[in-house]
């Protein structure tokens, strides 16, 4: 099953939107009044009036315990503000650093309220957290000088989030750095903790959800983890939520294609006797398509030559 990043984050960012600020951003997190919160789901033209459209990926509108000082002459609504969150999942910053600034400016004109942009990077570390910067220039003449707050989860220490009583953060530590020595360990700790957090079976199943989905683990230590995790209590009752569904399935996907290979050795030996090693590799290296492909084909081959596991002259193709 393929990894929705867009829809996965917006469901566990909407939930715990709060937890998200307490966690990266409790200096702006003080800032506002996070119990009535106004999801908008927003279209921007980025080169108005028919030019490119695109959905922002979260925009809250949300009380401010305060007015902003840097709140502009005449406007109304001084105690309202936007938060624009992006979530990118490319391995390149560099295309989402304009973007955040053409999302921002129809924002903040349409709207006539501050705007804080934040952006969330799966796969870019830079520091952590931080400011990243967009610049255009005249010349030497610097025109723009546009600021948005990031948190780029890869460079950010699993081992410091894990433990944590913030629950978003022990579920993000999934997509932080980890030793490869103790990624299964993490992982499980994780769960484990997600588990038995004192939230309701929803909140559970997303924050747990966000771990099966990211954790950078093999198929051998994710059997581990959930052979761990599945013999407490709570771990039963995860596992019939589908926790471990997509652990599960291609697991039963790697044995069915396993066991088509098996087939197809079988029944090579059967018709053309022994196979050599490098036949066998091939076969090993097959996907189940190919498997399939060439199980209807050894009915009529008289040869391996004919099905292209071997040349003419015997040798390996």
């Amino acid at each position: 099953m393929a990894v929705d990043h867009d829809q996965r984050f917006k469901i566990l960012l909407r939930e715990f939107f709060r937890e998200f600020f307490e966690l990266f951003f409790p200096k702006y997190a003080a800032l506002f009044d996070f119990s009535p919160i106004e999801w908008i789901d927003k279209e921007v033209f980025t080169d108005p009036p028919t030019g490119k459209r695109r959905y922002v990926d979260l925009l809250a509108k949300i009380p401010l315990r305060q007015a902003l000082p840097t709140q502009r002459p005449g406007e109304a609504n001084a105690l309202l503000a936007l938060i624009h969150v992006e979530i990118e999942h490319e391995d390149t910053v560099e295309p989402l650093r304009s973007r955040m600034y053409q999302y921002y400016e129809p924002l903040r004109r349409q709207y006539g309220i501050p705007v804080l942009p934040v952006a969330l990077y799966l796969n870019v570390g830079l520091d952590g957290i931080g400011v990243d910067v967009y610049e255009e220039y005249f010349g030497d003449l610097r025109v723009l000088h546009f600021q948005y707050l990031y948190v780029g989860l890869p460079a950010l220490d699993a081992r410091e989030y894990v433990g944590l009583a913030n629950w978003l953060g022990v579920a993000l530590s999934a997509l932080m750095r980890c030793p490869e020595d103790e990624r299964v360990q993490l992982t499980t700790e994780a769960v484990r903790r997600l588990m038995r957090a004192p939230e309701t079976d929803h909140r559970r199943f997303l924050l747990c959800d966000c771990v099966s989905a990211y954790a950078v683990l093999v198929d051998s230590q994710k059997e581990e983890v959930r052979r761990s995790v599945v013999s407490t209590e709570e771990g039963k009752e995860m596992t019939k939520m589908g926790i471990f569904d997509p652990w599960e399935q291609k697991g039963e996907e790697r044995g069915r294609t396993e066991e088509a290979r098996r087939l197809l050795r079988l029944l090579l030996q059967e018709k053309f006797g022994p196979l050599s090693p490098e036949v066998s590799e091939r076969v090993n290296g097959m996907s189940r398509e190919v498997i399939e492909q060439v199980l209807r084909a050894v009915i009529r081959a008289n040869s391996l030559q004919e099905l292209g596991l071997e040349k003419g002259n015997g040798a390996p193709a």
